[in-house]
């Protein structure tokens, strides 16, 4: 973290002070929150791995923040940043995201202190191998145990790698596919979940906008349609939720990226960008836009909606004040810092905090945790059924009118639902319910900020959890 620019804060101080705040609107002995607050179980590990002619030794990290619920469940992420502070807080994280979603696990995090860029397929295979052997040494990972997923510098391929080694370390296990999730559809995963987290962001949002009181608060009109909207971050998540306002009719002005940004006021087309992204390696030069070299001046533009969809602490003290945006929606991991925070609260910015807005990631994963116990996929039992009742339905319909349904329309009415129609459905029903939630509670309890509702929210349930348990008295 950049010391210069967010203060002295660790990642994991900026949420111990936001589940401070919340704990002040809670009558709890200050002993359970203390256990709540803290990590349970840190697995800090280095391995040696042959890499070339040379023996390189590799630091990981694998974080249980909670055992209220099993299994643990939280990403893998490869990166040369990684270390024990960043793990611990996204352990956190998922704890309370998953409390807010009604997924019931307990938070996990996993890293290795790697840059998957300059190391060869072969070479990142060995090290997830590795890795996966020494979670399974020290009971670290299992489909009752710890659930890893995919994160930043991880994807499908990893979590193949991970379920293959666990398969073979745990032969016969019945249930171990779900050991890990992101996998390949082909290996058990869920369509639906690479998109996943940018569509929660998405539905988020847009079920924001679609509250008049809210929107009066900031001065905007209902809904997208029209709404300026800026992206940092062009990566899973941005582009996914990029891809979803501009079909919904938000206008995206401005996408940031590591080395710059681009802007039009009318508006970007975000395939025509990414397919830029792929062609050339940067978003930069995109023939209908303009470049901003310092892509921290994107985020100060004039806008509605702003998006940090990619690292954390982007937003700080020292640009806070010039955050024009009425509404921001934390796509990424701690995107804004305490002081930041309460500067954007002072001038009355809503902000969708990142422990609710981006759970859409572990509630598919959840799906697919689910899929990969009952051993069925989601559609396969009920789709034909449902095709043949709809049938059935329609065809009183036009008995009963007199009428014939063009064949177009029958086409619509008839199909069943797939596996992604299931999941969409799920994962769009949970972050509506998960917003009213943290609203409902935000105005009955009158808390100040949606984030340190969500966190009171997240609390209430782990607390009710640990005492139906019986752990606590």
């Amino acid at each position: 973290m950049n010391q210069n620019r967010t203060s002295a804060y660790s990642f994991f101080n900026c949420i111990e002070k936001n589940f401070d705040k919340a704990a002040r609107f809670l009558s709890i002995e200050k002993g359970l929150l203390e256990q709540i607050k803290a990590c349970n179980a840190v697995f800090r590990i280095h391995f040696p791995v042959k890499i070339g002619k040379e023996i390189k030794v590799i630091e990981a990290y694998r974080v249980q923040h909670s055992h209220h619920k099993l299994p643990c469940k939280g990403g893998i992420r490869y990166s040369i940043k990684v270390n024990q502070d960043e793990v611990m807080t996204l352990a956190a994280l998922m704890t309370y995201k998953c409390a807010i979603v009604d997924v019931p696990f307990g938070g996990a995090k996993g890293g290795i202190k790697i840059d998957p860029q300059t190391i060869s397929s072969e070479n990142i295979e060995k090290i997830t191998r590795r890795y996966t052997s020494e979670l399974i040494k020290k009971n670290f990972i299992g489909p009752g145990i710890d659930v890893p997923a995919p994160d930043y510098g991880t994807g499908e391929r990893e979590m193949s790698w991970i379920f293959d080694t666990f398969l073979s370390l745990r032969s016969g296990d019945v249930d171990a596919l779900a050991c890990v999730t992101g996998k390949p559809v082909s290996q058990g995963g869920v369509r639906g979940r690479k998109e996943a987290t940018g569509l929660g962001v998405f539905y988020g949002i847009r079920e924001l906008c679609h509250v008049k009181e809210e929107m009066d608060f900031v001065g905007l009109d209902l809904g997208l349609i029209g709404k300026k909207i800026i992206i940092q971050g062009l990566g899973n998540v941005g582009y996914h939720a990029a891809t979803f306002f501009h079909e919904a009719g938000a206008i995206i002005i401005a996408l940031a990226e590591r080395e710059g940004a681009i802007y039009n006021e009318k508006g970007l087309n975000v395939s025509k960008v990414f397919l830029h992204l792929k062609n050339t390696g940067s978003i930069l030069n995109f023939p209908e836009a303009k470049n901003i070299e310092n892509t921290e001046k994107a985020l100060e533009l004039e806008c509605d909606i702003l998006i940090p969809a990619a690292l954390e602490n982007v937003i700080h003290r020292n640009n806070a004040n010039r955050i024009k945006a009425k509404i921001i929606g934390e796509a990424a991991n701690g995107p804004i810092t305490p002081e930041a925070d309460e500067i954007l609260e002072k001038k009355g910015v809503i902000i969708v905090p990142d422990i609710y807005l981006n759970a859409g990631g572990v509630t598919v994963s959840y799906f697919e945790w689910l899929k990969n116990l009952s051993h069925v996929r989601y559609g396969r039992m009920e789709k034909k059924f449902s095709e043949n009742m709809n049938a059935e339905l329609l065809q009183v319909i036009e008995t009963i009118c007199n009428k014939k349904i063009s064949k177009e329309e029958k086409k619509i009415i008839l199909r069943g639902p797939r596996e992604i129609d299931l999941i969409r459905s799920g994962l769009e029903d949970t972050m509506i319910n998960g917003f009213h939630k943290i609203r409902d509670l935000k105005k009955s309890s009158k808390i100040e900020n949606m984030r340190t509702a969500a966190f009171v929210l997240a609390i209430n349930k782990i607390i009710d959890s640990y005492e139906k348990l019986g752990i606590f008295p």
